[in-house]
């Protein structure tokens, strides 16, 4: 009677025709303390092999048609029903020391033997559901690929985006935030054109709407991609970012994006008392339903490089450090929390992600409210790079880093590697 195997979603093959004699037939030799097993047969190769209680294969068990009682009493008769054997213990390679059990109390190993077991202590989940995936657009009718960004394109508003929408939602992706390679003649000192209600992004917004009801949009709020001066707010002549000033058009570009259907406006200026002003605005207009994701921790980082290209969205002059936060500061990040929090933020955003693991951390330690990671166009860039040169296999590396942005407390995670990892995701649930 031949044993059952239990069938788990992983690659481990049975090896048929397996003879017990190999693995049963060691004798063990005393040497002083240890005792070494000397296998009768040499290995030609290491083999991952499933071990079976009987020599048969699995066959269908027919009923005697005996009722419950008289199954119970052939029992308490001794007529006990024949079953298989316990499994042999596999072999060791020869030469393999055989030493007294360690006296330990706790193997943290015995949770992680089999993959069952270890699918059921996994402590974080991944799912296409908390990812948001960064688009970018612009006029054009065809798709333009991004050279520092593989994979990526700038999609055409009305035809590459609703085909790349289209894609995500099919395997469960179904939120998308958007980013617009604006045209030069449109930028100003000011950034007047980030509230035109008949810009791209509202014209977007409106189209994805109609198309798809249900689908989640974030949009971006900040001045750069509109700025003839490359910077997320208005420049005093003396290079000066103006706070205040620069709030006020932060506040007719979150309205103009609501209006057009946005479910979540995110500012990522980090200009000071901007989360406050916008959601005053927001509900001043009748939009109390709209969202503010915060870019709560964002930093003065060098992982965006390659998102600037995309954008064509580089600083004329100096960097952005007067606004965003030092790399090097950890508890500045729960000032911004704790203001973020009091002036209405319903999401708080932590960017770059993976560098900035102990921040997420930190938030989510420190605030009920939902957290988010980005994982920016340098993490992304770097993995497609080494996947590119054989460094490190791509794919293994994406979802481990994925994962990990999770594990540190992330809910939601703003990722271009959204459609990838979503569609390894459903190929693994088939």
């Amino acid at each position: 009677m031949a044993s059952t195997l239990v069938n788990l979603p992983c690659n481990v093959r049975t090896i048929k025709g397996l003879d017990r004699p190999n693995y049963l037939g060691s004798k063990p030799s005393v040497n002083r303390n240890f005792v070494f097993v000397r296998s009768p047969n040499k290995p030609s190769a290491r083999r991952l092999l499933v071990v079976r209680a009987s020599d048969k294969l699995d066959q269908s068990i027919k009923k005697a048609g005996k009722t419950i009682e008289e199954c119970e009493a052939a029992v308490v008769a001794g007529n006990v029903p024949q079953a298989p054997p316990v499994a042999p213990k596999p072999a060791a390679p020869s030469g393999t020391p055989v030493v007294p059990s360690l006296t330990i109390n706790r193997r943290p190993r015995r949770n992680r033997r089999t993959p069952a077991l270890r699918a059921a202590f996994q402590e974080t989940s991944l799912s296409p559901a908390n990812f948001v995936y960064p688009l970018f657009i612009h006029e054009g009718e065809e798709d333009t690929p991004i050279g520092a960004m593989p994979g990526c394109y700038r999609l055409g508003w009305r035809h590459g985006l609703v085909e790349e929408v289209s894609k995500a939602r099919d395997v469960g992706v179904n939120s998308i935030v958007l980013f617009p390679k604006v045209p030069d003649a449109l930028k100003s000192p000011t950034g007047d054109e980030a509230y035109n209600e008949n810009g791209l992004v509202p014209r977007t917004i409106r189209l994805l709407k109609d198309k798809y009801p249900d689908l989640v949009i974030y949009t971006d709020v900040a001045l750069d991609p509109y700025s003839s001066d490359g910077h997320d707010g208005i420049v005093r002549e003396d290079g000066v970012i103006m706070n205040d000033e620069t709030v006020y058009q932060l506040c007719r570009q979150a309205v103009a994006q609501a209006r057009a259907g946005a479910d979540v406006v995110s500012p990522s200026d980090m200009m000071d008392g901007r989360v406050g002003a916008i959601r005053a605005a927001l509900d001043a207009e009748g939009f109390h339903h709209v969202s503010i994701m915060s870019y709560t921790a964002k930093y003065a980082s060098s992982f965006y490089g390659p998102f600037r290209e995309a954008l064509d969205s580089n600083p004329r002059f100096g960097d952005k450090k007067t606004y965003q936060m030092n790399p090097a500061n950890y508890r500045e990040a729960l000032v911004e929390t704790h203001e973020d929090e009091s002036e209405g933020a319903d999401i708080l955003l932590v960017k770059p992600g993976l560098p900035y693991l102990d921040i997420i951390r930190l938030l989510h330690d420190n605030s009920p409210l939902p957290i988010a990671a980005y994982q920016v166009s340098g993490e992304y860039s770097m993995i497609k790079a080494g996947g590119v040169l054989k460094m490190i296999d791509e794919e293994k590396v994406m979802m481990e880093s994925l994962l990990c942005l999770r594990r540190a407390g992330a809910d939601i995670i703003l990722t271009y590697f959204a459609l990838q990892a979503a569609r390894i995701l459903c190929g693994e649930k088939r």
